[in-house]
């Protein structure tokens, strides 16, 4: 943790400013010692270099916590390709909206959106996560002195109201009151920040949530993670057998748009074997995910009393969507 983050973190608990207890630091990172909230006096740890607001998290949450920590711990690496995934989940956003900005990113994992966000030139990036794949991240942009990685529930964001923009990836379909957490993120941005966010449709995505949501539900998600990691291998040879050799090829030609998801197998064709065994992996491992109806998504922006709203489809199975705080909000 670097000392330029108690400029935006808060006391979950009371909203209250941190005092910083050091106890060892490591160049300009702070890898242990605690945050004291002034005006509760409540403790928060700080370990391995990342401030610890999790608690004491149970039930689902815990489940899904320890699930994406598996995962992103596993496949903890980085690419160049996230670069582009990353531009068209979030579009019509660009790089220079988060030039000298305070980002808030909602659910960071690894940190493969935290790092390309900090090298757009971010003014800080604040990532934040419950799972302990905030150790992933943590490593995975150690050297940008713009980041600050924090583990933290999403529905109580240990932050001031400070944002200028914010995004979830892949994130908020996975709680159990994801619109709960879409109005979170909303209440960290100032007055006319930018919110961006992804999640899974139900449009589209009929076989996921008739076939696969029931095993997920009933049995993958149960597994222990190194049995379903197997699995999800066994899996990918089929998927990648198929990306690679009918839906790459025929990408972009009356044959594909004939074969079935093809616009979302077209668009992972490329992906190496591992990455799709993650994505395998991923839809696999939560013990809850929503596909959501365009209306139902449209309908956060809307409540949340934001302008400029635009909503679209991407690769014809997910939803992306961008708003604006008012100016005066």
């Amino acid at each position: 943790m670097k000392q330029s983050a108690l400029e935006y973190l808060a006391c979950p608990a009371c909203g209250g400013e941190f005092v910083l207890l050091t106890v060892a630091c490591e160049a300009a990172e702070v890898m242990s010692g605690a945050l004291e909230c002034r005006a509760c006096r409540q403790r928060w740890p700080i370990r391995r270099g990342v401030p610890r607001f999790a608690g004491d998290v149970a039930g689902v949450e815990a489940r899904t916590a320890a699930a994406f920590a598996y995962e992103w711990t596993k496949y903890d690496e980085l690419a160049n390709r996230y670069r582009q995934q990353f531009l068209d989940w979030i579009r019509p956003l660009e790089p220079a909206d988060f030039r000298d900005r305070v980002v808030l990113e909602g659910g960071c994992g690894k940190g493969r959106h935290t790092a390309i966000v900090a090298e757009y030139g971010a003014r800080a990036v604040l990532a934040v996560d419950l799972s302990d794949a905030v150790d992933a991240a943590f490593a995975n942009t150690r050297t940008c002195a713009n980041v600050h990685v924090i583990q933290g529930d999403l529905i109580r964001p240990p932050l001031r109201q400070v944002a200028d923009v914010a995004f979830s990836i892949g994130v908020l379909h996975h709680l159990p009151d994801p619109e709960a957490g879409f109005r979170a993120l909303v209440s960290r941005l100032r007055p006319s920040g930018l919110i961006a966010a992804w999640v899974y449709g139900r449009e589209g995505n009929g076989w996921i949530v008739h076939v696969v949501t029931p095993l997920r539900e009933h049995l993958t998600s149960h597994l222990p993670h190194p049995v379903l990691d197997s699995l999800a291998g066994a899996l990918t040879v089929p998927l990648f057998a198929a990306t690679r050799l009918l839906y790459g090829p025929t990408r972009g030609t009356p044959l594909a748009r004939a074969l079935p998801y093809a616009p979302y197998l077209s668009y992972i064709a490329p992906f190496p074997f591992r990455e799709q065994r993650s994505i395998v992996f991923d839809h696999l491992v939560a013990p809850v995910a929503h596909y959501l109806r365009r209306e139902e998504v449209a309908g956060w922006f809307e409540r949340a009393g934001l302008t400029n709203v635009r909503i679209e489809a991407h690769n014809a199975n997910s939803w992306r969507g961008c708003g604006r705080v008012p100016a005066g909000h």
